[in-house]
């Protein structure tokens, strides 16, 4: 399991650190709001420890800004000395799972960690992101650095088996499959709208996402590819 913990006091991220480590989770820490953000938008983690008093970006902001702007849904765990019922609700309205005021046992906050980790992995997931570019299956949205982009039904089922596979080469015959199944149109279909799909989520932007491999097929990363 990948814990970031983003909290300013060193004394105690370092008592968490020391503890979850000795778990044997996978642990990174930030100090600031600014460095914990970046983290958790760019990380690939399982849980997220958020101060509420931070400098740069204070943990309300962090939260919603990782929830509504970067469209992730990692579970939060907030701590906090503010622990009256409205400081909770703002919390929970900023998009946190839960809430755990100071002072805590380490022991509890491991437990909360567990769970709602685990509680996670078991749903089915529905959005992802790649870079600058995000997918929501359940609002039907894809955005690319902000911006809101429109794609048609075989647009949005191709993007999103390539965003579930970020990072690896996807040939065209399992393309194929994962858009229109045991039916594929004629032969020249999948490159007509891979061209399309490109228009909408490379070319107004300044480094493509979308790259083809020659011979092998199609790779959706914010990496720079060799084609």
């Amino acid at each position: 399991m990948k814990v970031l913990i983003i909290e300013d006091n060193k004394d105690i991220a370092a008592s968490i650190y020391d503890y979850l480590e000795a778990y044997g989770y996978t642990v990174d820490a930030a100090g600031d709001g600014v460095t914990g953000l970046h983290l958790a938008v760019s990380g690939n983690y399982d849980a997220i420890i958020l101060d509420l008093c931070l400098p740069g970006i204070d943990g309300i902001d962090l939260c919603r800004r990782l929830r509504h702007d970067a469209k992730r849904q990692i579970p939060v765990i907030m701590l906090t000395a503010r622990d009256s019922l409205e400081n909770k609700l703002e919390g929970f309205n900023a998009g946190t799972d839960d809430y755990l005021a100071k002072p805590f046992s380490l022991k509890e906050l491991a437990a909360r960690v567990k769970v709602l980790s685990e509680r996670a992995s078991h749903k089915p997931a529905t959005q992802w992101v790649v870079g600058d570019l995000s997918l929501d299956v359940d609002a039907h949205e894809v955005y690319r650095a902000g911006m809101l982009i429109n794609l048609n039904p075989t647009l949005f089922r191709l993007l999103m088996f390539l965003m579930q596979n970020p990072h690896r080469v996807i040939t065209r015959e399992d393309l194929e499959y994962a858009v229109w199944k045991d039916d594929p149109p004629d032969s020249d279909a999948l490159r007509t709208h891979i061209s399309n799909l490109r228009q909408l989520i490379d070319k107004p932007f300044d480094s493509p996402i979308l790259h083809t491999i020659r011979g092998f097929g199609y790779k959706l990363s914010d990496n720079h590819v060799d084609g």
